[in-house]
Parts: C-alpha cells; structure tokens; sequence
C-alpha cells in the first residue's frame, strides 16, 4: 500500500510541475560550451589549420576558417545566455550542415560507403549539433533567458505585474 501511494505521489507531483525550462537552459548550456570548444581550439590552432580547413561555397580555406571561429565564438555565448536565441541557432545550423556536407562528399572516399563510419570519425558530430539546434530553434530559450527577461520588459514596460501566460518564449 505504501508502494502505491508512493508511485501515485510521485506521478501526481511529477505531472503537475514542469521542468521544461530547466531543460532548454540545460540543452542551451551544454550546446553552448560544446560548440564554443572547437571554435577556441580552431583560434588557439589557426596557424596550423589555416591552410589545411575544408573550403565551402567556393570560399577559400582561411575565409572558411575565420567564418567557423565567429560562428562559434558570437553564436556560443549568445545561445548559452538565451540571447537572440532563436536567431542565433540559424548560422549555426547552416554551419554544421556546411561541415556534413563536407565530410559525407569530400572527406570519404568514394568506395567507401558512408555507413563506414566509426565513433572515432567525427562524422557523428555535425548531425549531433544540428540536432540540437533545430530543438533549441524549435522549442526556444524558455523562462530561463535573457529573450524572456527582455520579453517582459518590451510587453510591460512600466515594470507592473506581468502575466506571462502566453508568453512560451
């Protein structure tokens, strides 16, 4: 009997509060620091990529590589902040498109087939990211977020009591 009443107060307490902005904050810190990783490491390492980085949309291999390092160090610590959130999973997801593009086409061979890929290839990690971002450009920042705080700020100027129902940013 105890058992049961257990299990119905966890589901009961469990159904009746959300944790959904803890989540996206979750999803925007771990992204955020994954993806502004590498972008450290191709700055601290641009000498010696700066000649060797894949090429893209005809852009030359250091045009390419400056791109990528701002990409990752402007859109990072914006995603991580939930600032412009939305907005900035965009050149992100078009970077790491750009990045599986590359490793699908002009990395393997032709002979080999893609299924060919370990989890020591990297090949898994643009798809990862892409993922991740079109959730976090889906579901949004959430409560935790400076879009949220400046949200309010715009809908109740006067600083008021606000009502942020609708409001699922």
């Amino acid at each position: 009997m105890a058992k049961r009443n257990f299990i119905q107060w966890l589901l009961l307490n469990t159904l009746n509060t959300s944790y959904t902005y803890m989540g996206r904050l979750f999803m925007r810190l771990f992204v955020g620091i994954m993806f502004m990783q590498f972008g450290i490491r191709q700055w601290v390492n641009y000498d010696a990529l700066v000649d060797t980085f894949p090429t893209a949309l005809g852009l030359d291999s250091q045009t390419c590589l400056v791109l990528m390092i701002i990409i990752e160090m402007v859109c990072s610590p914006l995603i991580i902040l939930g600032l412009f959130t939305r907005l900035s999973t965009i050149p992100a997801i078009v970077s790491m498109i750009a990045a599986e593009i590359y490793l699908l086409f002009d990395l393997l061979p032709a002979d080999q087939a893609i299924a060919g890929l370990t989890f020591a290839d990297p090949g898994y990690l643009p798809i990862m990211f892409i993922g991740f971002f079109i959730t976090i450009l889906l579901s949004g920042p959430g409560k935790i977020s400076v879009d949220y705080l400046l949200a309010l700020r715009i809908l109740d100027p006067d600083g008021g009591e606000t009502h942020d129902e609708g409001l699922d940013v």
